[in-house]
Order: C-alpha cells, then structure tokens, then sequence
C-alpha cells in the first residue's frame, strides 16, 4: 500500500513539473509610445501624435487649425479613426479634402518613420521635365472665369430578364479662368458620374446617404490604368489636356485634330504633343470648356480659378403605389476665382437636378437624347417664383448669395449664420444683408464654394 500511494506522489509531482514547464511565461504587454510628426496642409502645418503599442497604431489626432472649415476639417475629424483601423498610414483621403490628408498622411509616416519621411521637406532639384509629358502654356492674368458643363443620362438602363435597372447620370464640368486675350489662364475638367441602382422591384439599392465621388475624386480606384494603352488613369490624362489647353483660346481648343478610335472613342487627340498622354475621348470636355468661355463673366484681382462638386442622390424615389420609380441626381457645381489673399473674387454657383424616371417595368421613359439645363440655365421656368416668400426665382437669389460672397474667405463663407425655416430649408441664411434676397438654403453652395477654393489653381 505505501509503495502504490508513494508512486502515484511520484507521478503527480512528474506531471507537476512537465505541465509547469509547458506554460510560457506571461509576456509583458507592449509598451505604449507617443510620436509626432508633421505635414504640409492647405494653410500650413498639419501636426499630429500618434501613439503605438509594439507594432499595433492605438490613436491617432490631428491639428491643424489653418485647414478650411468644412473641407480640410473634415480630413481633420474623418482621417485618423481610418488610420487606426487599418493600422496604417496608407489610407484613402477624404474627397474634397486631397490636401489636407495628404498632409496627415505624410505627418502620420513622418512620426513613424522620420529618416524616410523627413520634415521640413526636402527640396528636390528641379528634374528634366519627360518628353511625354504636356508642358504647360502660358498665358496673361485672369480677366474673366466661366463655369461649363455638360449633362447625359444616355447610359442609363432599362431592366431585363438577366438584369436590373441602373440609371446613370454622366455630368461634366470645367471651371476655366481666361486671360483679357481669351486665352485659357487656368482649367479644371471633372465628371461627376453617378449611378442609382434599382432592384427587381424598381426600390433603389444604392446608399443614398453615401458620398458619390467624382472621377478625380476616385483617382486611380476610378480603374482605367487596366485598359489603357499608355498605363494612365483618368486623373493623369486630364491633367495633361488641362496643361495642354492652358496659352490657348477656345478656338485652338475646338479646332484640335481627334480621330476615332472606336465605338467608345470617337475623339481621341491626334497631335504629337498628346499621343502618349491623352488617349480618352475629348469632345466633351471641350464642350465643357467652350460653354465656359460663352459664359465668362468678368472679374478682377483674381489669380486662382478652383472648381467645387458635390452630388447626392437621396430624392431619389422608389416604385410605389402612388409613385413611378425615378433616379434623381443632384450636382452641385461652382468655379471660384480667388484674388491674391485667397479671398473671392467671383463665383459661379449653379446645379443639375438630373431626374432619370422608369415605368413600372423598369424601362425608362425620360427622353435620352434631350438637351438637359441647370437651374441657372432653366432661369424662370424653373418656377421657384410661385413658392417663394421673397418673389425671387432661383437664379435671382443665386446672383444675390455669389455677390456676398465677394472678398470673403473659405472660413466667413462656411461660418455664415444660418436658421431652420422648414425640414426642406435647414440652412436658409440668417444675417442682415441677406434677409430680403436669400431664403433657399445653402449649406450645400457653401460646400463646393470652399472645396473650389482648396482646390483653386
């Protein structure tokens, strides 16, 4: 009996011993580290502390008081939570906000690795500009500004046995400043391309709360590099057109040699100077920019002309029964041009209010091929006279809310007071001067104004 009770004792201390060894020591948990770095924002220095566990980013905030209320603000509030989440500096900017997280980027990569991402930076030697690159032009100082665009649902599609319907509105803008010589001074080409998704019963599928971005907004997610045949993006080619129409006259723009390249590009640039940077079809584009310069509007002491696009699509209705289903686009749009303390100096402020309608089957009954107008080219008949307390149309109170803003900056334009009239007008301006001209609401006029006003050039 002592033998067996003394054996299993040996035993157990045995297996003791083996399951102690077995177990790791508890590792003590990583140290937490603050580093911070800085970055080049739109009006100066973004700096931001971001703390790390071992390899693991844990915070990350921001400062940077100079950016724009509203636009650069926004990277400020949006932009380290993603960094966080992914654990990486390499994250998407925030749209209408390219310069300011661009700015955070850096200073976030800054912090973590300094000797690779120095600051202040580095001034690198001007480089041999490559032959295949379009040189930009010259031309005299900015005497007029013009606000071009170009509205097309012609891609939309009716529902089918093997698909639903998805309704597309193609809209292409150009904020162009011109010289006292007609010449083009500075261009800015974008499109807002936007699609509103239905399902088989005609109920829209797409987010209408979502931001829809435009092609340069998307950058090179926008995914043509794939099928280029000179390895470019939307966003690369266009620079290199705008570069190219910069020291010319709209004249010399319309008059540019294109030749058909297939069903899908029919006007493809056909001069040396563009044949290994522009292979897209142009016709639009210059559409944009020709509509520009027969709009031009005179202006002074600008040197800057910057183009602002905002879309939504939540008035968009699903089928019903009281209701067709209808995909409704609206793109706000303005060129700004800025004098040289980057205050206003003219704005052009005006919308597409794009509506694309179905039939309950899912087949669209809009006509195609109609010549689609802005609010502003509407003028009276877009009839917001009868509803208005002021007796002004749209354009008129438009006009009245583009002269207050002359000589003020992205900050004044963005912090104007403004009251609730209505659950239709949340933002109607409420300050003197604008009392008996202005009762639409603004808040997203006030929008592109201070993107256009980033993004002037």
């Amino acid at each position: 009996m002592k033998k067996t009770v003394s054996l299993i004792l040996v035993v157990l201390m045995v297996v003791s011993l083996f399951g102690c060894a077995s177990q790791p020591a508890n590792e003590p948990a990583a140290e937490a580290v603050t580093l911070n770095g800085t970055g080049e924002g739109f009006g100066g220095e973004v700096t931001v502390t971001v703390t790390k566990e071992g390899d693991k980013i844990t915070d990350v905030k921001a400062v940077g008081d100079s950016e724009t209320a509203g636009i650069g603000s926004n990277a400020i509030d949006e932009l380290p939570a993603k960094i966080v989440e992914a654990n990486s500096a390499d994250v998407d900017v925030v749209a209408g906000a390219t310069i300011t997280s661009n700015a955070i980027i850096y200073a976030v990569k800054n912090a973590m690795d300094p000797e690779a991402n120095p600051w202040p930076l580095e001034v690198e030697e001007p480089k041999e500009e490559p032959k295949d690159e379009q040189p930009v032009g010259e031309a005299g100082s900015i005497a007029k500004i013009g606000l071009g665009q170009g509205i097309s649902i012609a891609k939309s599609k009716d529902a089918t046995a093997d698909a639903t319907a998805t309704a597309q509105a193609d809209v292409t803008i150009a904020a162009v400043g011109f010289d006292a010589e007609g010449k083009v001074a500075s261009v800015t080409v974008d499109v807002a391309q936007t699609k509103v998704a239905f399902d088989e019963d005609m109920k829209v599928t797409s987010d209408r709360e979502a931001e829809v971005k435009t092609k340069k907004d998307l950058g090179a997610d926008y995914g043509m590099v794939k099928n280029s045949d000179i390895g470019k993006e939307w966003f690369e080619q266009m620079e290199a057109f705008e570069n190219w129409m910069i020291g010319k006259t709209v004249e010399e723009i319309a008059g540019l040699n294109v030749k058909v390249k297939d069903e899908n590009h029919t006007a493809v640039p056909d001069v040396p100077e563009l044949t290994s940077s522009v292979t897209i079809s142009v016709e639009s584009y210059i559409a944009a920019v020709e509509e520009a310069w027969e709009k031009a509007e005179d202006v002074a002491g600008a040197e800057s002309v910057g183009l602002g696009i905002e879309t939504h699509i939540g008035s968009s209705k699903d089928k019903s029964a009281d209701e067709m289903p209808m995909a409704q686009v609206d793109t706000y749009m303005t060129a700004v041009a800025l004098d040289k303390d980057g205050k206003v100096a003219k704005s052009i402020v005006d919308v597409a209010q794009v509506r694309i309608n179905y039939d309950d089957s899912g087949v669209v009954t809009s006509d195609k091929t109609a010549e689609l107008k802005t609010k502003k080219e509407l003028g009276a008949d877009y009839g917001m006279v009868k509803n208005s307390d002021i007796g002004k149309e749209w354009f008129e109170q438009m006009e009245a809310f583009e002269e207050w803003m002359i000589g003020k900056t992205a900050d004044e334009i963005t912090g104007l007071k403004v009251k609730e009239k209505d659950a239709n007008h949340t933002a109607v301006p409420d300050v003197p001067e604008l009392t008996s001209s202005v009762t639409i609401t603004v808040d997203g006029y006030q929008k592109v104004v201070a993107e256009a006003i980033e993004n002037a050039r």
